[in-house]
């Protein structure tokens, strides 16, 4: 079991930023390329008034700040020249749909999408798209939300792929601003299934795949709930993968790198849910030689020491 991609997490509020120019980005997607990466998926395009490029939907929407750089024309750039497919992530107003209108965040992002395509489709690394909003159960009109946004897009950009990430309403789905890291109970097999076989329903025109982050649940539970998760994506029509979380959800401090032996268990547990690619969240920070924290260097020898004893690639 190999992670084949991962999230650009440029615009991120709950993890530091590394500051990072194209000379390191560069040197990253070299280390991507190494450990069998062919795939980055920006995580969103902007998050409140924070930019990855000069939006003239979102500066007029949200009066958002001028970004200094054009992150987007940059990683399609270093995405093509290191052979990586690269998948978009639409913006995330954190107002709109958080506040139940839906259909506001929809218009935005609409709009938003007409522009990134005229401005990046005819780059050749733009190869999908990443509905960043991100759920757990059947709240609100997330499935209108997913449809909506799926079919747009890839009525746009001639059918190009669409990807979410939901996550599991598990024992470990924690606030990172709270300092435990469980509750005493989480979603059963049984509601899991019946609110995601219901959105897939809902969505399986509009998006393609569904990668599940996997750091909800307890270790013990990974299998079935991943086991599950295949068995309504294939039941749906939509490809599935999972997330492999690379930041461990089991210390007060968040986020730090995880354990390599959580790591190998989760990938581990994927295979054995038949489960044929793994995405992660995210490499730069937590996986990375030249990440910020020291430990993520060590997770990188431990994981292409696998990769490389397994021959996986």
């Amino acid at each position: 079991m190999k992670i084949k991609g991962t999230f650009l997490d440029e615009i991120s509020h709950d993890i530091p930023h590394q500051n990072w120019g194209r000379k390191e980005w560069n040197n990253d997607f070299k280390n991507m390329k190494n450990a069998g990466i062919d795939t980055v998926i920006l995580i969103r395009s902007g998050y409140q008034k924070w930019q990855t490029f000069n939006s003239k939907v979102i500066g007029q929407e949200m009066g958002a700040y001028v970004p200094p750089v054009d992150l987007v024309q940059m990683f399609l750039e270093l995405s093509e020249e290191h052979g990586l497919d690269f998948y978009f992530g639409t913006y995330d107003t954190g107002r709109y749909w958080v506040s139940g209108d839906y259909q506001k965040e929809v218009d935005i992002n609409k709009r938003l999408i007409d522009e990134v395509w005229s401005r990046y489709g005819h780059l050749k690394a733009f190869k999908g798209w990443y509905l960043s909003q991100e759920c757990s159960r059947k709240t609100g009109k997330i499935i209108d939300l997913y449809a909506s946004l799926g079919k747009h897009c890839k009525e746009v950009s001639g059918g190009l792929p669409t990807l979410i990430s939901p996550y599991i309403d598990g024992v470990k789905n924690i606030s990172q601003y709270d300092a435990n890291t469980s509750r005493a109970n989480g979603v059963t097999l049984t509601q899991h299934e019946r609110d995601w076989s219901e959105i897939f329903d809902g969505i399986r025109e509009g998006v393609d795949i569904v990668a599940f982050q996997d750091g909800h649940v307890g270790y013990d539970e990974l299998v079935d709930f991943l086991s599950l998760n295949k068995e309504m994506a294939d039941r749906y029509g939509l490809t599935c993968w999972t997330n492999s979380e690379t930041f461990d959800r089991d210390m007060p401090i968040k986020f730090l790198p995880i354990k390599w032996e959580k790591l190998r268990l989760k990938l581990e547990a994927a295979a054995k849910a038949g489960i044929e690619d793994a995405i992660t969240f995210e490499f730069s920070h937590f996986m990375s030689p030249q990440s910020a924290y020291l430990q993520a260097g060590h997770l990188y020898n431990r994981y292409l020491e696998y990769i490389n004893e397994t021959k996986l690639f």
